[in-house]
């Protein structure tokens, strides 16, 4: 038999979250041999959502005394869920709850299963779609693999593992891109199975300035899993000036080392070795519970 604790982080979700509980429980009792618990955290929503999910039964509700965030929701569930597998599922109404099953097939192998959402399968805001693509990019380069789907929600974890990371992860959006690098940075098991989407029912929080959110983001991600993936190819390249500038310094004139040469070369070196400092600071980051 298999135990699996749900995790559903909701904030503002009146129009939805009482239909999206209703077919999570319907698909939950057709997989047998399954015992579950159903965790919502409410993340101190301004509308009706505390008083329809308090009659709602058969739930857990934890309620946020103020706005915490997506991933500070999570957390909190994380915390006071009882069994080992964890399933986060949003209450927007995008989750297939009948993946389910399909999920937890490779949760005896695999620390993390996620979905992967089919190719153009995004449903979200469309405002999301660029930094969605440029973190997908860097995150590729940054662990040295194609991932299928970086920031997929819809995922199952194991608690043991998650609670390593706890410390590192974000309490807002990119809390499921930055577990996802994790698990791949740490070499722990990690499955992607394809899914499709729906899309979402209500209004998105993103807003424009959360463009700049995911540049940090980017930056964040960068020091903290691969430094050395940054800094050595930049370093190369000074390097790389500093050779040509100095051997033109030799054909063309007297020999005499130019202000420029040392200047690329000191920078190559400083560079470097700042790139080794960062890359054992990051690495004991992620070790320090």
């Amino acid at each position: 038999m298999k135990k699996l604790s749900i995790i559903i982080p909701v904030y503002n979700e009146e129009k939805v979250v009482g239909q999206t509980i209703e077919e999570l429980k319907n698909e939950l009792h057709k997989i047998s041999g399954l015992e579950y618990e159903i965790i919502v955290v409410n993340d101190c929503s301004s509308d009706n959502t505390r008083q329809i999910l308090e009659k709602i039964e058969g739930i857990k509700i934890i309620n946020h005394p103020y706005n915490k965030g997506y991933g500070s929701s999570l957390k909190t569930g994380i915390k006071n869920a009882k069994f080992e597998l964890l399933l986060f599922f949003d209450a927007d109404g995008q989750h297939p709850a009948e993946e389910i099953g399909n999920l937890l097939k490779y949760t005896d192998e695999y620390d993390l299963v996620a979905g992967a959402r089919i190719k153009g399968e995004y449903k979200g805001p469309s405002l999301r779609l660029p930094g969605k693509k440029i973190l997908n990019v860097i995150a590729n380069y940054l662990v040295g693999m194609k991932i299928p789907d970086l920031n997929c929600g819809f995922r199952i974890v194991k608690k043991r593992e998650i609670l390593k990371f706890l410390h590192i992860l974000p309490v807002g959006f990119s809390f499921s891109t930055t577990s996802t690098l994790a698990f791949i940075k740490e070499g722990l098991n990690t499955k992607f199975v394809p899914i499709e989407v729906k899309k979402r029912i209500g209004k998105s929080t993103v807003r424009p300035k959360d463009a700049f959110k995911m540049l940090i983001l980017i930056l964040r991600i960068i020091l903290l899993f691969s430094p050395l993936r940054v800094f050595l190819p930049v370093s190369l390249i000074l390097f790389l000036i500093a050779t040509v500038s100095g051997s033109l310094d030799i054909i063309l004139g007297p020999f005499n080392i130019s202000d420029t040469t040392i200047l690329f070369f000191i920078s190559s070196l400083l560079i470097f070795f700042f790139g080794l400092l960062a890359d054992q600071l990051a690495a004991i980051r992620r070790e320090i519970k």
